[in-house]
C-alpha cells in the first residue's frame, strides 16, 4: 500500500465530500478505515490520521492566506 497516495486520497475526499468530512471530524480512525476498506494497526492508522489532518490544515491555511493577500492588494 502506498501510504502517501492513500493520504492524498483521504485529503481529497475530506475536501470534496461534506458527509465524509463530517465523519472524519467525528471519528477520523473509523472514517479512514472505512474508506481504505482495511483495519490497520493503531500506530499506523494514527500516523495516517495525523498526516491527513496536517495536510488539510495546511491547505486551508494556504487558501486563507491567499484570500488575505487578495484583500491587501485592493
Amino acid at each position: 500500500m502506498d501510504i502517501k497516495a492513500k493520504i492524498n486520497e483521504i485529503v481529497d475526499k475530506v475536501k470534496s465530500d461534506k458527509n465524509f468530512a463530517e465523519k472524519f471530524a467525528k471519528d477520523p480512525t473509523a472514517a479512514v478505515e472505512e474508506l481504505l476498506g482495511v483495519k490497520l494497526p493503531k500506530d499506523e492508522i494514527e500516523s495516517v490520521v495525523s498526516a491527513v489532518k496536517a495536510k488539510v490544515n495546511l491547505d486551508d491555511i494556504g487558501g486563507k492566506l491567499g484570500a488575505l493577500g487578495g484583500l491587501l492588494k485592493k
